[in-house]
Protein backbone atom coordinates (compact mmCIF):
# COMPACT_ATOMS: atom_id res chain seq x y z
CA UNK A 1 0.00 0.00 0.00
CA UNK A 2 0.60 3.53 -1.07
CA UNK A 3 1.02 6.60 1.29
CA UNK A 4 -0.52 8.54 -1.96
CA UNK A 5 -3.59 10.89 -0.62
CA UNK A 6 -6.52 10.97 -2.37
CA UNK A 7 -9.52 13.31 -3.05
CA UNK A 8 -11.83 11.03 -2.17
CA UNK A 9 -14.41 11.55 0.28
CA UNK A 10 -12.32 10.55 3.08
CA UNK A 11 -10.27 14.16 2.74
CA UNK A 12 -13.15 16.40 3.23
CA UNK A 13 -14.92 17.40 6.36
CA UNK A 14 -16.08 14.77 8.63
CA UNK A 15 -20.40 14.37 8.51
CA UNK A 16 -22.97 14.00 10.68
CA UNK A 17 -22.86 9.92 10.79
CA UNK A 18 -18.70 10.22 11.10
CA UNK A 19 -18.65 12.29 13.84
CA UNK A 20 -21.54 10.36 15.22
CA UNK A 21 -19.14 7.14 15.11
CA UNK A 22 -16.07 8.51 15.81
CA UNK A 23 -17.80 9.69 19.62
CA UNK A 24 -19.48 6.85 20.19
CA UNK A 25 -16.51 4.87 19.91
CA UNK A 26 -14.58 7.30 22.11
CA UNK A 27 -17.40 6.99 24.48
CA UNK A 28 -17.59 3.52 24.76
CA UNK A 29 -13.81 3.43 25.50
CA UNK A 30 -14.26 5.37 28.71
CA UNK A 31 -16.21 2.60 30.86
CA UNK A 32 -12.92 0.79 30.52
CA UNK A 33 -10.60 3.25 30.58
CA UNK A 34 -12.24 4.22 34.09
CA UNK A 35 -12.13 0.90 35.51
CA UNK A 36 -8.06 0.33 34.41
CA UNK A 37 -7.50 3.74 35.92
CA UNK A 38 -9.50 2.60 39.63
CA UNK A 39 -7.79 -0.07 39.77
CA UNK A 40 -4.21 1.32 38.82
CA UNK A 41 -5.36 3.87 41.79
CA UNK A 42 -5.92 0.81 44.48
CA UNK A 43 -9.71 0.62 43.92
CA UNK A 44 -11.49 -2.83 44.18
CA UNK A 45 -14.76 -2.07 42.36
CA UNK A 46 -15.96 -4.60 40.78
CA UNK A 47 -13.41 -7.37 41.96
CA UNK A 48 -15.03 -10.19 44.34
CA UNK A 49 -12.98 -10.85 47.81
CA UNK A 50 -10.94 -13.74 47.27
CA UNK A 51 -10.59 -12.79 43.29
CA UNK A 52 -6.90 -14.42 42.15
CA UNK A 53 -6.84 -10.92 40.83
CA UNK A 54 -5.91 -10.02 44.19
CA UNK A 55 -2.91 -12.28 45.04
CA UNK A 56 -0.81 -10.92 42.13
CA UNK A 57 -1.03 -6.99 42.71
CA UNK A 58 2.25 -5.94 40.41
CA UNK A 59 1.50 -8.32 37.91
CA UNK A 60 -2.14 -6.73 38.23
CA UNK A 61 -0.82 -3.49 37.84
CA UNK A 62 1.68 -4.08 35.14
CA UNK A 63 -1.36 -5.70 33.23
CA UNK A 64 -4.31 -2.50 33.30
CA UNK A 65 -1.56 0.05 32.89
CA UNK A 66 -0.65 -2.18 29.62
CA UNK A 67 -4.69 -2.51 28.60
CA UNK A 68 -5.09 1.02 29.53
CA UNK A 69 -2.83 2.08 27.15
CA UNK A 70 -4.30 -0.35 24.48
CA UNK A 71 -7.93 0.92 24.37
CA UNK A 72 -6.27 5.07 24.60
CA UNK A 73 -5.06 3.58 21.27
CA UNK A 74 -8.69 3.04 20.04
CA UNK A 75 -9.35 6.44 20.67
CA UNK A 76 -6.35 7.94 18.47
CA UNK A 77 -7.33 5.54 15.91
CA UNK A 78 -10.58 6.92 15.94
CA UNK A 79 -9.22 10.33 15.52
CA UNK A 80 -7.06 9.39 12.57
CA UNK A 81 -9.66 8.26 10.50
CA UNK A 82 -11.72 10.86 10.77
CA UNK A 83 -9.26 13.74 10.63
CA UNK A 84 -7.37 14.77 7.22
CA UNK A 85 -3.92 14.88 9.37
CA UNK A 86 -4.63 10.83 9.38
CA UNK A 87 -4.42 10.22 5.33
CA UNK A 88 -0.86 11.90 5.36
CA UNK A 89 0.16 8.34 7.93
CA UNK A 90 2.32 5.68 6.27
CA UNK A 91 0.42 2.94 5.10
CA UNK A 92 2.47 0.32 7.35
CA UNK A 93 1.51 2.37 10.28
CA UNK A 94 -1.73 2.62 10.09
CA UNK A 95 -2.47 -1.21 9.15
CA UNK A 96 -0.48 -2.54 11.78
CA UNK A 97 -2.68 -1.12 14.74
CA UNK A 98 -6.00 -1.51 13.28
CA UNK A 99 -4.97 -5.35 12.50
CA UNK A 100 -4.32 -5.65 15.79
CA UNK A 101 -7.38 -3.96 16.60
CA UNK A 102 -9.71 -5.98 14.29
CA UNK A 103 -8.10 -9.25 16.12
CA UNK A 104 -8.44 -8.54 19.37
CA UNK A 105 -12.34 -6.98 18.79
CA UNK A 106 -13.67 -9.30 16.14
CA UNK A 107 -13.81 -12.42 18.83
CA UNK A 108 -15.02 -10.07 21.74
CA UNK A 109 -17.88 -8.59 19.40
CA UNK A 110 -19.04 -12.75 18.48
CA UNK A 111 -18.22 -14.51 21.61
CA UNK A 112 -19.64 -12.20 23.46
CA UNK A 113 -23.33 -12.61 22.32
CA UNK A 114 -23.10 -16.08 21.87
CA UNK A 115 -22.41 -16.17 25.50
CA UNK A 116 -25.40 -13.71 26.49
CA UNK A 117 -27.44 -16.49 24.35
CA UNK A 118 -26.31 -19.29 26.44
CA UNK A 119 -26.86 -17.55 29.60
CA UNK A 120 -30.74 -16.96 29.01
CA UNK A 121 -30.65 -21.08 27.70
CA UNK A 122 -29.76 -21.24 31.17
CA UNK A 123 -26.07 -21.82 30.46
CA UNK A 124 -23.58 -18.66 31.69
CA UNK A 125 -20.33 -19.93 29.78
CA UNK A 126 -18.05 -19.27 33.33
CA UNK A 127 -18.35 -22.43 34.67
CA UNK A 128 -15.37 -22.58 37.48
CA UNK A 129 -14.65 -25.61 39.79
CA UNK A 130 -16.59 -26.38 42.50
CA UNK A 131 -16.23 -22.94 46.00
CA UNK A 132 -13.77 -21.15 43.32
CA UNK A 133 -14.32 -17.68 43.87
CA UNK A 134 -14.83 -15.76 40.37
CA UNK A 135 -12.03 -13.25 39.44
CA UNK A 136 -14.91 -10.27 38.66
CA UNK A 137 -18.20 -9.78 38.96
CA UNK A 138 -20.46 -11.33 36.58
CA UNK A 139 -21.46 -6.93 35.84
CA UNK A 140 -17.65 -6.14 34.96
CA UNK A 141 -18.33 -8.30 32.15
CA UNK A 142 -21.25 -7.02 30.25
CA UNK A 143 -19.77 -3.19 30.91
CA UNK A 144 -16.77 -4.06 29.36
CA UNK A 145 -17.48 -6.56 26.68
CA UNK A 146 -20.64 -4.30 25.74
CA UNK A 147 -18.18 -1.44 25.53
CA UNK A 148 -15.95 -3.25 22.86
CA UNK A 149 -19.02 -4.08 20.76
CA UNK A 150 -19.40 -0.46 20.36
CA UNK A 151 -15.67 0.22 19.99
CA UNK A 152 -15.05 -2.75 16.75
CA UNK A 153 -18.45 -1.82 15.17
CA UNK A 154 -17.75 2.27 15.28
CA UNK A 155 -14.42 1.32 14.65
CA UNK A 156 -14.97 -0.83 11.63
CA UNK A 157 -17.42 1.36 10.05
CA UNK A 158 -15.08 4.06 9.86
CA UNK A 159 -11.89 2.28 8.93
CA UNK A 160 -14.46 0.73 5.84
CA UNK A 161 -14.62 4.12 4.93
CA UNK A 162 -11.13 5.29 5.37
CA UNK A 163 -9.86 2.37 3.44
CA UNK A 164 -12.37 3.05 0.71
CA UNK A 165 -11.68 6.24 0.44
CA UNK A 166 -7.64 5.86 0.71
CA UNK A 167 -7.20 2.27 -1.12
CA UNK A 168 -9.88 1.39 -2.72
CA UNK A 169 -8.52 0.63 -6.22
CA UNK A 170 -6.81 -2.64 -4.67
CA UNK A 171 -9.76 -4.21 -4.05
CA UNK A 172 -11.73 -3.50 -7.19
CA UNK A 173 -13.15 -6.11 -9.74
CA UNK A 174 -12.70 -10.19 -9.21
CA UNK A 175 -10.05 -12.76 -8.37
CA UNK A 176 -9.84 -13.30 -11.94
CA UNK A 177 -8.90 -10.13 -12.83
CA UNK A 178 -5.88 -10.21 -10.98
CA UNK A 179 -2.65 -10.80 -12.68
CA UNK A 180 -1.88 -14.70 -13.39
CA UNK A 181 0.52 -16.60 -11.68
CA UNK A 182 -0.75 -15.78 -8.18
CA UNK A 183 1.64 -13.67 -5.68
CA UNK A 184 4.71 -15.83 -6.36
CA UNK A 185 6.05 -19.10 -5.16
CA UNK A 186 7.58 -17.69 -2.27
CA UNK A 187 4.50 -16.26 -1.03
CA UNK A 188 2.52 -19.49 -2.15
CA UNK A 189 5.02 -21.82 -0.36
CA UNK A 190 4.63 -19.44 3.02
CA UNK A 191 0.76 -19.99 3.08
CA UNK A 192 0.75 -23.52 2.59
CA UNK A 193 3.14 -23.69 5.81
CA UNK A 194 0.89 -21.66 7.43
CA UNK A 195 -1.81 -23.35 6.73
CA UNK A 196 -0.46 -26.47 7.44
CA UNK A 197 1.18 -25.45 11.02
CA UNK A 198 -2.25 -23.91 12.24
CA UNK A 199 -3.91 -27.49 11.53
CA UNK A 200 -2.54 -28.51 14.59
CA UNK A 201 -2.96 -25.12 16.75
CA UNK A 202 -6.70 -25.20 15.61
CA UNK A 203 -7.69 -28.99 16.96
CA UNK A 204 -8.11 -27.82 20.44
CA UNK A 205 -10.27 -25.96 19.29
CA UNK A 206 -12.42 -28.05 17.58
CA UNK A 207 -12.11 -30.53 19.46
CA UNK A 208 -14.10 -28.48 22.36
CA UNK A 209 -16.46 -27.18 19.99
CA UNK A 210 -17.35 -30.62 19.57
CA UNK A 211 -18.00 -31.03 22.83
CA UNK A 212 -13.97 -32.77 24.27
CA UNK A 213 -13.13 -32.28 27.55
CA UNK A 214 -9.39 -33.42 27.20
CA UNK A 215 -6.53 -30.06 27.95
CA UNK A 216 -8.80 -27.95 29.68
CA UNK A 217 -7.70 -26.35 32.62
CA UNK A 218 -8.81 -27.65 35.94
CA UNK A 219 -10.66 -24.56 36.44
CA UNK A 220 -13.23 -25.95 34.04
CA UNK A 221 -14.47 -29.34 34.95
CA UNK A 222 -16.48 -31.48 33.45
CA UNK A 223 -17.84 -31.30 29.79
CA UNK A 224 -17.22 -27.44 28.21
CA UNK A 225 -20.09 -25.53 28.47
CA UNK A 226 -22.25 -24.35 25.74
CA UNK A 227 -21.39 -21.25 25.33
CA UNK A 228 -17.61 -22.18 25.75
CA UNK A 229 -18.24 -24.81 23.18
CA UNK A 230 -19.91 -22.02 20.57
CA UNK A 231 -17.13 -19.79 20.94
CA UNK A 232 -14.49 -22.14 20.50
CA UNK A 233 -16.81 -23.18 17.14
CA UNK A 234 -16.05 -19.51 16.16
CA UNK A 235 -11.85 -20.18 16.68
CA UNK A 236 -12.30 -22.78 14.29
CA UNK A 237 -13.71 -20.63 11.89
CA UNK A 238 -11.66 -17.61 12.18
CA UNK A 239 -9.05 -20.20 11.05
CA UNK A 240 -10.69 -20.95 8.53
CA UNK A 241 -10.94 -17.65 7.54
CA UNK A 242 -7.87 -16.93 7.20
CA UNK A 243 -6.23 -19.65 5.30
CA UNK A 244 -9.26 -19.77 3.03
CA UNK A 245 -9.18 -15.87 2.32
CA UNK A 246 -5.06 -15.70 1.78
CA UNK A 247 -5.48 -18.98 -0.02
CA UNK A 248 -7.69 -17.28 -2.84
CA UNK A 249 -6.10 -14.48 -3.30
CA UNK A 250 -2.05 -15.61 -3.21
CA UNK A 251 -3.56 -18.81 -5.78
CA UNK A 252 -6.38 -16.78 -7.52
CA UNK A 253 -9.12 -19.51 -7.30
CA UNK A 254 -12.49 -18.67 -6.94
CA UNK A 255 -12.48 -16.41 -9.65
CA UNK A 256 -15.89 -15.02 -10.23
CA UNK A 257 -15.23 -13.26 -6.40
CA UNK A 258 -15.06 -9.67 -5.76
CA UNK A 259 -11.00 -8.95 -4.75
CA UNK A 260 -13.12 -8.16 -1.45
CA UNK A 261 -14.31 -11.37 -0.34
CA UNK A 262 -11.42 -12.86 0.57
CA UNK A 263 -9.27 -10.04 1.15
CA UNK A 264 -11.82 -8.92 4.24
CA UNK A 265 -12.03 -13.47 5.34
CA UNK A 266 -8.07 -12.95 5.22
CA UNK A 267 -7.46 -9.30 7.06
CA UNK A 268 -10.21 -10.70 9.66
CA UNK A 269 -9.50 -14.38 9.83
CA UNK A 270 -5.63 -13.37 10.33
CA UNK A 271 -5.68 -11.15 13.10
CA UNK A 272 -8.61 -13.01 15.25
CA UNK A 273 -6.10 -15.98 14.83
CA UNK A 274 -2.66 -13.82 15.24
CA UNK A 275 -3.82 -11.50 17.44
CA UNK A 276 -6.08 -13.41 19.94
CA UNK A 277 -3.67 -16.44 20.08
CA UNK A 278 -0.81 -13.86 21.14
CA UNK A 279 -2.65 -12.28 23.55
CA UNK A 280 -3.56 -16.22 25.09
CA UNK A 281 -0.35 -17.16 24.61
CA UNK A 282 1.20 -13.86 26.50
CA UNK A 283 -1.41 -14.89 29.40
CA UNK A 284 -0.13 -18.48 29.57
CA UNK A 285 2.94 -17.55 29.97
CA UNK A 286 2.00 -15.16 33.34
CA UNK A 287 1.97 -16.57 36.62
CA UNK A 288 -1.19 -18.16 37.97
CA UNK A 289 -1.98 -17.36 41.44
CA UNK A 290 -4.70 -20.11 41.40
CA UNK A 291 -3.11 -23.66 40.14
CA UNK A 292 -6.32 -24.44 38.51
CA UNK A 293 -5.99 -21.38 35.91
CA UNK A 294 -3.18 -22.85 34.61
CA UNK A 295 -3.03 -23.81 30.54
CA UNK A 296 -2.77 -27.61 30.17
CA UNK A 297 0.57 -28.12 28.71
CA UNK A 298 0.24 -28.59 24.84
CA UNK A 299 -1.98 -25.30 25.16
CA UNK A 300 1.15 -22.68 25.25
CA UNK A 301 2.20 -24.27 22.02
CA UNK A 302 -0.94 -23.84 20.47
CA UNK A 303 -1.61 -20.23 21.38
CA UNK A 304 1.79 -19.79 20.19
CA UNK A 305 1.68 -21.48 16.74
CA UNK A 306 -2.06 -19.42 16.79
CA UNK A 307 0.15 -16.36 16.76
CA UNK A 308 3.17 -17.38 14.25
CA UNK A 309 0.49 -18.37 11.69
CA UNK A 310 -1.87 -15.32 11.88
CA UNK A 311 1.63 -13.16 11.24
CA UNK A 312 2.38 -15.48 8.11
CA UNK A 313 -0.86 -15.33 6.60
CA UNK A 314 -1.08 -11.74 7.70
CA UNK A 315 2.50 -11.22 5.85
CA UNK A 316 1.04 -12.90 2.77
CA UNK A 317 -1.92 -10.61 2.36
CA UNK A 318 0.59 -7.78 3.03
CA UNK A 319 2.51 -8.58 0.50
CA UNK A 320 -0.47 -9.24 -2.23
CA UNK A 321 -1.87 -5.71 -1.53
CA UNK A 322 1.78 -4.19 -1.69
CA UNK A 323 2.09 -5.81 -5.52
CA UNK A 324 -1.48 -4.52 -6.23
CA UNK A 325 -0.42 -0.99 -4.99
CA UNK A 326 2.64 -1.31 -7.42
Amino acid sequence: MTTTTTTLPVSGPPGVAVRVLRAAAILACLPYLGLKSAWLAGSRVGIPDGSVLLEQPRLMAVANAVTLLMDLAVIVLALLLTQRWGLRVRAWLLALPLWVATGLLVPVMLGFPVGAVAGLLGDDGHTTAAGSVPFLEPWVFTLVYGGFIVQGLCLGALFVRYATGRWGRLWRGTVGDLPAGGSGPGVRAVAVAAALALLPAAAPHLGWALGMAEWLSPSRPGAPAVAFRAQEALRVLYAAAAVTGVGLLVFRRGRALPVRVPLALAWTGSGAVGCWGGWQFLTALAPAADPSMEPTGLLTPAYAGEMLTGMALAGCLAVFLRGRAG
